[in-house]
């Protein structure tokens, strides 16, 4: 009996170990992998707003442009205007050189795959190469960006911008991110480090006092959500730390409140055709949000409405449809795949983040699914 427990345990031991090799293994490939895509960056040509083929109803191509991605063309009309809209279904049109959309995913993917290789490595060249395209994008005359979104996800026969537009710059945090990287070891030289200081002010100016960026900041689901990130995420960036605070403390805890229902559901989320997708992308803001709040003392995560509406509430009402205890019953046409993966992440960040504890038994249940057999 005695050989059969020790048997049995020093194979549980191998198993772990082979298991725990093979995570190894997969990280270390995963990082080569991720080199060679930024070593294959450092000759990639510079992204620019002017290389659209398109041109701004402002008629400068230094203004940002992009068609909203639901909306296609009138089949009862001749030209196509005004065009109609389908809610998830992407037109091909909004996702190709006409307008600045592709352009823009690029740039903010490169930049972040050279800053995810410069923190491994501590290679300066890819830093170079991020601050490159950083002033391509931005500062240089001839190829900048004017700090608006005054003609985001336009609607032909209808309208030359809208609101909804903003959310296509969540990713600039990715550009902060490296900012402050690239400053705090002595890599970003003066001028862009001012230049961007500057363009960061004016856009965020913009965000907070043009039409548009009012009209983003007073939507009641994930649009709202995701303004906040952008914004406060530059308002850190510019050293704004009590607006942050103030901000979040009013602004912010309202939005959670309002959009997040005591049992955790968010019912603007899932009237979409893709409200699974919708319900985790706007949980994953608030998780940014919350994020943010702890790096200047707003305790957001733990933040709960007598009536119990909270981000963490929110999570656990998609537990039981990620383990699959219950039927997903609203509208989804797209797979939720990425998604689920997406929700995953998101639940280990703030176990890391929070030392929260209360998704515990979830995250061991998809571990165990998700581990080998033997």
């Amino acid at each position: 009996m005695r050989i059969s427990v020790f048997y049995k345990l020093t194979v549980l031991i191998l198993l772990i170990s082979i298991y725990s090799c093979k995570n190894t293994q997969n990280n270390a490939k995963k990082d080569n992998q991720l080199i060679q895509k930024a070593d294959s960056l450092l000759t990639i040509k510079p992204f620019s707003v002017v290389h659209k083929t398109g041109l701004p109803p402002s008629k400068n191509k230094h203004d940002y442009m992009s068609i909203g991605p639901y909306w296609w063309p009138n089949p009862d009309t001749p030209n196509g205007l005004p065009y109609i809209r389908k809610d998830g279904e992407i037109n091909p049109e909004t996702r190709n050189n006409f307008t600045d959309y592709v352009e823009k995913n690029n740039f903010i993917t490169t930049i972040r795959d050279l800053t995810k290789a410069y923190s491994l490595t501590n290679n300066s060249r890819y830093a170079e190469k991020s601050i490159k395209l950083i002033n391509t994008w931005f500062l240089d005359d001839e190829t900048k960006m004017n700090p608006n979104v005054n003609f985001g996800q336009y609607v032909p026969g209808k309208s030359e911008g809208r609101c909804f537009g903003i959310i296509e710059f969540s990713g600039l945090t990715a550009v902060l991110q490296f900012l402050e990287i690239a400053k705090a070891n002595n890599l970003l030289d003066k001028n862009t480090e001012k230049g961007m200081y500057n363009w960061f002010t004016e856009y965020s100016n913009w965000l907070k006092n043009s039409k548009l960026g009012k009209e983003e900041a007073i939507r009641k689901n994930n649009h709202a959500t995701h303004y906040d990130v952008q914004l406060l995420n530059i308002l850190l960036y510019l050293n704004k730390i009590e607006e942050v605070k103030n901000y979040l403390s009013t602004t912010t805890k309202a939005r959670i409140f309002s959009q997040i229902e005591p049992d955790g559901s968010q019912p603007l989320e899932l009237a979409r055709t893709k409200s699974f997708s919708y319900s985790v992308m706007n949980l994953h803001a608030f998780l940014e949000l919350a994020e943010l709040g702890q790096k200047v003392g707003v305790d957001l995560w733990n933040l709960t409405s007598k009536d119990g509406r909270s981000i963490k509430a929110a999570y656990q009402y998609m537990i039981p449809y990620l383990l699959n205890e219950k039927k997903w019953e609203y509208k989804q046409i797209k797979s939720k795949k990425s998604s689920e993966e997406k929700l995953i992440r998101d639940l280990k960040k703030a176990r890391k983040l929070f030392k929260e504890d209360a998704f515990d038994e979830a995250l061991q249940i998809i571990n165990q699914r998700n581990t080998p057999k033997h």
